[in-house]
């Protein structure tokens, strides 16, 4: 059976049941406890925490889920996957545990002709919690499981919750028994590999305290309402059903290995240092294809920094297979045929899936190229001093600043005949962990903080009547201060107001929150924030001005005019530069982001490489005729499939709800997907400058711009300035390019006769350095130090001409400079001299430590540079004594 027609038949089963099919949530949610979705349950959060009122009393979903914590692992074994789906069935409120079983057990015993999995009953293992025999009665009873197939197993593997103080359970989980093939007998307890777990089934029905059931301690309490919460491994589901040993092996995941086969001409399942490669390969591409797919893009840190992870180890895994040329794209190709009909944006945006990829790729084949150039250096320098391995601390670096794997660090170290300090890589990694994890632990409570707003969430929403008017009449509903509900707020304090009614933007979609106030006839309340709890609750953020407020109390909030106005040129403003970065680069520019107030607007967008100049001029002028042609705004509420069908364009990773509000303007020009406030006609934006563009990550792009009057101002801001610069230069405003340019090839002239000069004064010391000489043995020795202020260029080609004055007679040259107190040193040796045993590389050794410096190099020549300027006279006379223990 298919991985498609597993899903279909999971939804179908739960929908027949009363269920609520719930699409997959992005895999990108506001959650300040996840950097990716991991669970089916993540997006139902809100209402087992108690935040918000579930809108069904049952639900099911397919939620595609990533979990890196592990990534080093993947490969290794068959068992680790970064993306998988996770099918599941919840209960709010209404069925418990004798349901979800009930349902469990229909849908995989039931026969495949009959719409179930038909997995053999005579083969199905269940587990319980150690204190919930009340479970295992109900399996034995509905579904006929004898006693000696369940056991019982303790918190750490059948009780659930969510790491932080909240609701809870105990689970029950089905294994599957593949076997004696697999291992030994004796159920779940004695082998996991033979007795396969497919689904866990949360019976949430506890309030945990700071101290985990997980771990022994008591729960503190019952909830309210006895909530279920299931998830069944699709993959896992799929390996069985499909007759193969794992999951890489499944139909989603081995065709990627093929392509690897035909990419590489390396085969599948003959070493085993190659097969982790080939499973690497496998499950990084799909998540990486996924994770784009939402809006993730290559970066430096969060989720960024994983899927750069993903993409190199893919590069890295396929060149170690025997790859030369880019892969990237022939394994999204493949991700995308794969994936697709359960995930149709992979197919619609597989344009941009692509070159985000790619991208990548092409930047890491430059990484590894200037890591294999560090690496060079890490391997001289350890050569120089006589040693056999390299620090940890230079692997760390090499992985952690430059991107270069620490397995091919390894590789290389071997194939050069020396050792890395893999423990110490491997603490400075961990160390890294740590720091990452006790930040993420730190980050924990967040959920707690929202339980203050549950009643005025679940009263129900604020009516938000800022499209139609600036000043609503409204009535306090809840005060906040420092967490906590009051009664009143007086002057000078600061204090959250909850109204039933505001004109007052909250902040999102990247507009900038609205300002304004809330008064009554002797008290006024400045309006700072405006935020969104459970996206549909307005927390005024507010100080007191004067008087006193109280809860109940009417009011009439207002929005500062000017300020909205402002607001709504700097957002349309945005939709205009949006729809010009499309007409000019076309669908590809798709937006990754935005923020926008008063006179300003930012855009992040996904973009391979830097705009030209024409480019940016032609955007702006795109920009401005849309404004300049007066089209009117026009907006409306419709379903999101009609919206998407007519065209609207959609923000990755955002979810929207089953009705959206579109914006368009201009017809055809644009039309996007959009809550915030906006002009009513395209003249209202003002003008549009655009300030610059530059890069915020690997493959995303933003611009800047002023609209309206901040726009004029920054216009009349230039035009003074280059008044300035004409009258300094002494020419009209329009020949000032021409001038500069004139100028600045007269300094590039001037700058290079000073090069010349300055060379030719340093080379007519050459001379002097050769009467300097002396001899060493067998050898001719120059050991000095430069010319105050001579750089590393100049001294190179200095140590050159002195060596090549030499001739045939063996000679060794070491000069040592002395620049804003940094020693730039070069160190070469003729091949008379290398014939003796001289190397310029090892040579290093003896000088280098004196000075603090660091280098390396060839036989021939070795340079760098050291930080101590006052230990140049002590380097030069260890030098002189390494030279006479060589010449003997």
């Amino acid at each position: 059976m298919q991985t498609h027609e597993i899903r279909r038949r999971f939804l179908d089963h739960f929908v027949r049941a009363g269920h609520t099919e719930v699409p997959s949530a992005s895999l990108i949610l506001p959650d300040p406890n996840l950097l990716f979705v991991n669970a089916g349950m993540v997006q139902f959060k809100p209402y087992f925490l108690g935040q918000e009122a579930p809108p069904f009393a049952r639900a099911t979903s397919v939620q595609k889920c990533v979990r890196t914590g592990d990534i080093e692992e993947v490969g290794v074994t068959t068992r680790h996957n970064t993306f998988f789906q996770m099918a599941g069935n919840f209960s709010f409120g209404d069925y418990f545990k004798e349901g979800a079983i009930a349902f469990a057990w229909e849908l995989i015993s039931r026969s495949q002709e009959e719409g179930g999995f038909g997995l053999d009953p005579e083969r199905i293992w269940v587990t319980a919690y150690e204190s919930d025999p009340e479970a295992a009665e109900i399996w034995h009873r509905v579904a006929g499981i004898p006693e000696e197939r369940i056991q019982f197993r303790d918190g750490k593997d059948n009780y659930w919750d969510m790491g932080v103080p909240g609701p809870g359970g105990p689970c029950s989980e089905i294994y599957y028994d593949r076997g004696p093939e697999y291992g030994a007998e004796g159920g779940p307890v004695a082998d996991e590999d033979r007795y396969l777990e497919i689904w866990n089934l949360v019976f949430m029905q506890d309030i945990r305290g700071e101290q985990s059931p997980k771990l022994g301690f008591a729960p503190v309490g019952s909830l309210p309402k006895k909530n279920i919460d299931t998830g069944m491994g699709v993959e896992r589901v799929a390996m069985l059903l499909q007759g193969v040993d794992n999951v890489y092996e499944t139909d989603l995941l081995r065709p990627i290995i093929g392509k690897a086969e035909e990419l590489t001409g390396k085969n599948y399942g003959v070493e085993h240092a190659d097969d982790v490669r080939f499973r690497v390969i496998a499950d990084h591409a799909r998540t990486s294809a996924m994770l784009i797919a939402d809006g993730v893009n290559p970066g430096n840190d969060g989720r960024g920094y994983v899927l750069r992870r993903l993409l190199r180890r893919i590069v890295r895994s396929a060149r170690l297979l025997g790859a030369e040329k880019p892969v990237i794209g022939e394994f999204m190709k493949v991700v995308s045929d794969l994936m697709a009909p359960s995930y149709p944006e992979l197919a619609t945006d597989f344009t941009r899936i692509e070159t985000v990829a790619v991208g990548e790729e092409t930047a890491f084949l430059k990484t590894l190229s200037t890591g294999s150039k560090l690496f060079d250096d890490a391997v001289a320098e350890v050569r120089a001093s006589g040693g056999r391995r390299i620090a940890g601390d230079e692997a760390f670096t090499l992985h952690d600043t430059y991107g270069f794997p620490i397995d091919l660090t390894l590789e290389m170290a071997a194939e050069a005949g020396l050792e890395v300090d893999e423990a110490g890589f491997r603490a400075l990694m961990a160390q890294q962990r740590q720091r990452a994890k006790d930040d993420a632990q730190a980050r924990k409570h967040a959920h707690a903080d929202l339980s203050i707003y549950k009643e005025l969430v679940d009263r129900g929403a604020t009516e938000f009547t800022g499209f139609d008017e600036l000043a609503t009449e409204a009535t306090v509903l809840a005060l906040i201060a420092d967490g906590v509900r009051v009664p009143t707020a007086t002057a000078g304090q600061a204090v959250e107001v909850i109204l039933d009614r505001s004109p007052l933007y909250a902040e999102s979609g990247g507009q900038i929150a609205d300002r304004g106030t809330i008064t009554t006839s002797g008290t006024e309340l400045r309006v700072t924030d405006v935020q969104k709890i459970a996206k549909k609750l307005w927390v005024h953020k507010t100080t007191v001005e004067r008087g006193q407020v109280t809860e109940g109390d009417a009011v009439l909030a207002q929005v500062d005019p000017a300020w909205r106005r402002g607001a709504t040129q700097g957002h349309s403003g945005t939709h205009m530069v949006h729809a010009a970065l499309r007409q000019i680069l076309g669908p590809n520019a798709v937006q990754a982001g935005s923020m926008n107030k008063p006179g300003y607007l930012r855009f992040d967008f996904n973009w391979q490489g830097q705009l030209s100049e024409a480019q940016k001029a032609d955007i702006e002028a795109v920009s401005n005729d849309a404004v300049g042609s007066d089209f009117p705004v026009n907006t409306f509420v419709t379903d999101l499939p009609k919206a998407k069908s007519m065209g609207a364009l959609a923000l990755f990773g955002e979810n929207y709800g089953s009705e959206v509000r579109v914006v368009e303007i201009g017809g055809p020009f644009s039309m996007e997907l959009c809550g915030g406030t906006h002009v009513e006609h395209s003249s209202q934006i003002g003008p549009i400058t655009l300030l610059g563009e530059s890069s915020v990550g690997s493959g995303v792009r933003r611009v800047e711009a002023f609209v309206g009057l901040d726009s004029y101002k920054y216009l009349a801001k230039e035009r003074a300035l280059l008044a300035g610069v004409a009258a300094s230069l002494k020419v009209p405003s329009e020949e000032v390019p021409t001038r500069v340019e004139q100028l600045v090839e007269r300094l590039k002239v001037a700058e290079k006769e000073l090069e010349r000069t300055k060379a030719a004064a340093v080379l007519s010391q050459a001379g002097k350095y050769v009467e300097q000489a002396q001899r060493v043995g067998g050898v001719l020795l120059v050991a000095a130090a430069a010319p105050q202020g001579v750089g590393a260029g100049d001294l190179r080609t200095l140590a050159s001409d002195i060596r090549g004055r030499f001739g045939s007679e063996p000679a060794v040259v070491v000069l040592l400079g002395n620049t804003d107190g940094k020693v730039p040193f070069v160190v070469a040796v003729n091949k008379p001299a290398q014939e003796l045993g001289f190397k310029a590389g090892e040579l290093v050794a003896a000088f280098g430590p004196s000075i603090a410096g660091r280098g390396g190099g060839k036989p021939e020549m070795a340079q760098g540079a050291g930080s101590d300027p006052s230990g140049i006279e002590a380097g030069l006379s260890g030098l002189r004594a390494r030279v006479a223990e060589i010449a003997g």
